[in-house]
């Protein structure tokens, strides 16, 4: 099955998404109990932590920690907006620097100012863009950024999304509520297919796709620990309450040659296992043998890898001990705490 498809659906009565590349699951998403990252909170400060610069605060959802703080008093309101998802136990990660961001537009009211992805090269096209941008923005003292969906999109629709981003924004920050509320709701998985899945794609909207389009199967493996990878080898994902731990294997093969061929498999497959099972935090890859000479080639392979990747990921390195470390955004809840 060649193409991409999106399939827009339920399971076990929960909202979720599906990306499929050329018959094979790329991305998942699925709705949970927990708050959505993109939700905008009036909050109350609560209590500072000494020696670590934040605040906690008390949002409709629980405790939130706020980093960085200057100037925030105890019992004093402010908005925030929820970065991420929050382990079990911890306090929700928020930032005070709100964005209202929609497929084609982001509007930034602490970032004033017009921009355009740098995605879109040409020059003629940026020109179109931008004059896009300023007939809509007018006098707003928001910041506006143009996303990459935008290259070749309909003046209309783009128009259409910054008029109901600025609204948004307006809507929230000049709310005159007082006490802990929730002032916006992060998006749900459709919307959020619709937002960030943008490239040309069949869309699904029938019951029953997943298990039309082999989501479900794909699921059930993505659900166990193991990880198959080409030519027998796999991955044993385990996550730990400190960090998820990924063990390379090879199979029947022992040799330093399977050793190298497994790692550089990891390294192109990695990124779409931790998105289907949605980890995040810290990763440490306990990697099969192979000489050192390839871990150039390695990390260039795990780099690519992750360049295209829905959450923000950063390459660590290597430890004495040769494994190699990544820390990556805890932007979804884990799918084994979502299905049974």
């Amino acid at each position: 099955m060649k193409g991409r498809t999106i399939i827009l659906d339920h399971i076990e009565g929960r909202e979720a998404a599906a990306l499929v590349v050329d018959g094979v699951l790329e991305d998942f998403l699925i709705d949970s109990d927990a708050p959505t990252p993109g939700t905008i909170y009036r909050a109350k400060a609560d209590r500072p932590v000494k020696g670590q610069g934040g605040m906690f605060l008390t949002t409709p959802d629980g405790p939130a920690f706020l980093r960085q703080v200057k100037g925030l008093a105890p019992g004093q309101e402010l908005l925030v907006q929820l970065t991420g998802y929050a382990d079990t136990g911890k306090a929700l990660p928020v930032t005070q620097k709100l964005l209202f961001k929609s497929r084609y537009a982001i509007v930034t009211p602490e970032a004033p100012g017009l921009n355009i992805s740098r995605s879109i090269r040409d020059e003629d096209e940026r020109d179109r863009l931008l004059e896009i941008a300023h007939g809509t923005m007018g006098d707003s003292s928001y910041g506006l950024i143009l996303r990459s969906a935008c290259d070749g999109a309909d003046a209309e629709d783009i128009e259409e999304d910054i008029l109901a981003m600025l609204a948004l924004a307006d809507q929230v920050l000049h709310d005159e509520g007082s006490g802990p509320e929730v002032l916006a709701e992060g998006d749900t998985p459709h919307l959020l297919a619709w937002r960030d899945w943008t490239d040309p794609a069949d869309v699904d909207r029938e019951p029953g796709g997943f298990e039309h389009h082999g989501v479900l199967e794909t699921l059930d493996q993505v659900k166990t620990i193991r990880e198959p990878l080409s030519g027998g080898a796999f991955l044993f994902i385990e996550p730990t309450r400190a960090l998820v731990a990924v063990d390379v294997n090879t199979g029947s093969d022992t040799s330093l040659a399977a050793g190298t061929k497994a790692n550089m498999a990891c390294a192109k497959g990695l990124a779409r296992a931790l998105r289907l099972r949605g980890l995040g935090g810290q990763i440490v890859i306990d990697l099969a043998p192979m000489p050192k000479k390839d871990r150039r080639a390695f990390e260039s392979a795990l780099r690519a890898s992750f360049r295209t990747d829905s959450e923000e990921t950063t390459l660590v390195g290597w430890t004495n001990l040769g494994h190699f470390e990544l820390q990556r955004k805890r932007g979804r809840v884990p799918l084994s705490e979502v299905l049974s």
